[in-house]
């Protein structure tokens, strides 16, 4: 793939044999989606922030305008032949690739397979202002040349495709189907590079857009639907002076209490600018996040490692799709502590709202005879040395119970609710997760009429059942959490009825923990909030349902007009 660019010295030349034989070369047009992805990825390496791709996929056309650095004449007569680059030269060049393409494939393939012209103008100020059109032969020779003006930046069309390969035309997906694979294929580009702005069009008619950002959090509502900004947290984990090989990982989460999808297509990985397909990190992403969402639900993710290019080898596929990644135990652990981190709720960022009343009777406190600071803020309330860590500790207050069922929390950020049964679920489940104890029972359990799957199923859970009759069973042990309780025998009798480990201590966990309906003294509420506000993911419980209903102290000012002059809400 070739880059638009004409920097100083960065000219596009043809590669040598032996830096040849080491690509993992193939023909990368097979459709137009390849056509758009391969013209992007050209346009982002010469550094352009504003694409525009039109499509007429019924007469197989494509055109992309960028606003990159351009190219001079040279380079646009050398751009179409094979292994024509400027962005390696040596073998040594391979194995440090600092941008999407390097394989010089791209434009000699569009010529080949259809009508390929460019129209270009370089950026730099001491070259003419004038830009050029070239035409090419199906064999990446210049056929024509012509001086046009034209706007810094270059047009590449791509005209008749595959018009001499009417099978190929016939074996690829529909217009639409195509037209979809072009969309899905912007937006994950979109996402990896938030900067730049998009325009498409099917043919003259606009398509859609997508406005640039300052990371993907902003660019992600754009492409899925009832997303919001605020269901997203965006992460940044920055390198530490053990790691000299990563720059920066960047995570976008959807809450899992706020959004989730019905199938795990919205798990993407992307390394240095482009989204890949990663098995084992994908895999990473979904463990982490497991028993977050609801049942057959899946989460939002997003993760972009960007690392230095000698841990990255993209020579294993020609689309660049896959690659061979260096130190992949250490990246894994890297998200996964990121996922945790951003699972929970962190106080610590969540800035306590200025008052606005106080700003608001500022002149009045002044002149008059009361005093709102010391009536809000006295003075033996907190100590002015008073430490934020200590202030921490009374950040989340119980203030009352809701129908013996929620919660009400208080916090610096607003109020809360929560409710108290799966807020207890979530702090046992993650407690029978760290230490899973079976303890014998003395006496054994008796159950009766237990099926050799139930059987099946208590043994690999780690429960010892033996006979005890014609058709009677005796359970030795049980998870710590229930042998104290009364329905000890049917929690054993739900366990045995099918699932993994983890779904057995869910059930547990379920059970055990305090029930909907059930008083709770103030002490008794503070201890399930300070337990609950520790656990690794305080969000959802382990079904998957929300745990906690934040009414955020700028809703409540806004709902209550405390914007308001005073004066104006006298009607004066």
């Amino acid at each position: 793939m070739l880059n638009s660019t004409c920097l100083p010295l960065n000219y596009i030349r043809t590669l040598p044999k032996d830096v040849v034989d080491l690509i993992a070369a193939s023909e990368v047009i097979d459709s137009l989606v390849a056509v758009v992805r391969e013209l992007v990825e050209n346009a982002l390496d010469a550094e352009a922030n504003r694409i525009i791709i039109s499509v007429w996929p019924e007469s197989w056309r494509v055109q992309v305008v960028d606003n990159g650095w351009g190219m001079d004449l040279t380079n646009l007569k050398q751009a179409a032949t094979a292994h024509s680059t400027s962005k390696i030269n040596t073998i040594t060049d391979l194995f440090k690739i600092n941008s999407l393409g390097f394989r010089g494939e791209a434009l000699h393939s569009l010529a080949q397979l259809s009508d390929l012209e460019i129209i270009s103008r370089p950026r730099s100020p001491s070259l003419s202002h004038s830009g050029w059109r070239v035409s090419y032969n199906h064999q990446g020779e210049v056929v024509q040349t012509e001086t046009i003006a034209v706007a810094q930046g270059t047009v590449i069309t791509v005209s008749n495709l595959f018009e001499n390969w009417q099978n190929r035309r016939e074996s690829l997906p529909t217009s639409a189907q195509q037209l979809r694979g072009i969309q899905l294929i912007i937006q994950q580009i979109a996402l990896c590079h938030p900067q730049v702005t998009w325009q498409l069009r099917q043919g003259n008619n606009p398509w859609f857009q997508i406005s640039p950002g300052v990371n993907a959090q902003q660019v992600l509502p754009q492409i899925i639907k009832n997303v919001q900004f605020s269901d997203l947290f965006y992460l940044k984990i920055p390198p530490d002076y053990d790691n000299f090989n990563l720059k920066d990982i960047e995570l976008i989460l959807g809450l899992p209490d706020r959004c989730h999808r019905r199938r795990p297509d919205w798990v993407k990985v992307a390394i240095n600018g482009r989204i890949v397909r990663s098995p084992e990190l994908e895999q990473t992403l979904l463990t982490a996040l497991e028993r977050t969402c609801p049942r057959d639900r899946y989460p939002i993710c997003f993760v972009h490692l960007h690392l230095l290019p000698e841990q990255v080898d993209w020579n294993r596929n020609p689309d660049k799709s896959e690659v061979y990644l260096q130190n992949l135990n250490q990246w894994q652990e890297l998200i996964s502590q990121g996922i945790e981190q951003a699972l929970r709720l962190n106080f610590e960022r969540i800035s306590p709202p200025q008052n606005r009343i106080e700003k608001l009777l500022k002149v009045s406190e002044e002149k008059g005879s009361y005093n709102i600071n010391s009536a809000i803020h006295p003075e033996s309330e907190t100590s002015p040395t008073q430490s934020k860590t200590e202030l921490g500790i009374l950040e989340i207050k119980a203030i009352a119970q809701v129908l013996n069922t929620y919660i009400i929390a208080e916090h610096s950020s607003g109020l809360w609710l929560i409710e108290q049964h799966i807020a207890h679920e979530r702090i046992l489940y993650e407690q029978i997760c760290d230490q899973w104890r079976l303890i014998p029972l003395e006496p054994g359990i008796i159950l009766q009429s237990l099926s050799t799957a139930q059987l099946e199923q208590m043994h690999r859970l780690g429960l010892e059942v033996d006979p005890f009759g014609d058709g009677v069973w005796v359970v030795r042990n049980a998870p710590e959490l229930l042998i104290q309780r009364s329905d000890c025998p049917e929690a054993l009798l739900e366990l045995s009825l099918g699932g993994d480990l983890q779904a057995a201590q869910v059930a547990t966990a379920c059970r055990s923990a305090i029930k909907n309906g059930t008083p709770l003294s103030l002490t008794q509420m503070q201890t399930i909030l300070d337990q609950w506000i520790k656990t690794r993911n305080p969000r959802t419980c382990p079904h998957g349902r929300p745990i906690v209903l934040q009414l955020e102290e700028s809703a409540l000012s806004r709902f209550f007009r405390r914007n308001w002059v005073i004066g104006k809400s006298h009607g004066i």
